[in-house]
């Protein structure tokens, strides 16, 4: 567990992958539990011109990116995702969103979390459920 980890640390760490940082990710909160982490619309995110909603993959890399980064506090780390489920309640008109990680299960080798997905009007429009390889690595 790892107690010297701070908000702006794990942001550090998140932002050094190119895909979250054009995503906008921000770290809101965090604590030994979970992680709140806020995504920055793009236009780039559209997938229907007439109606405007944003792709459901946006929707699921969100679930996954809050459920693995919620075992933060734990791993000192992103972790593989081995398994993941999404299930998607209302479309994701324009606008940020707020993906809100908590961890279900801690374990040595494999872990569950969970994640749900806000406009900020605080509707649900997505959660899910993954299962993460948490081992340390070797070298």
């Amino acid at each position: 567990m790892s107690d010297e980890l701070t908000i702006e640390s794990v942001q550090e760490m998140l932002l050094c992958a190119p895909y979250h940082r054009w995503l906008g990710l921000s770290v809101l909160a965090l604590d030994e539990n979970g992680i709140d982490i806020k995504a920055t619309w793009r236009e780039e995110w559209v997938v229907n011109a007439e109606k405007r909603y944003t792709h459901g993959g946006v929707l699921a890399a969100l679930v996954d990116l809050a459920a693995d980064w919620a075992l933060v506090k734990r791993t000192s780390r992103g972790v593989p995702t081995l398994d993941l489920r999404v299930d998607y309640h209302a479309a994701a008109m324009p606008g940020d969103l707020i993906a809100k990680g908590r961890v279900v299960k801690a374990g040595g080798t494999i872990s569950c979390a969970e994640a749900h997905v806000y406009n900020l009007e605080d509707r649900l429009l997505a959660s899910g459920r993954g299962t993460y390889f948490t081992a340390k690595p070797k070298n």
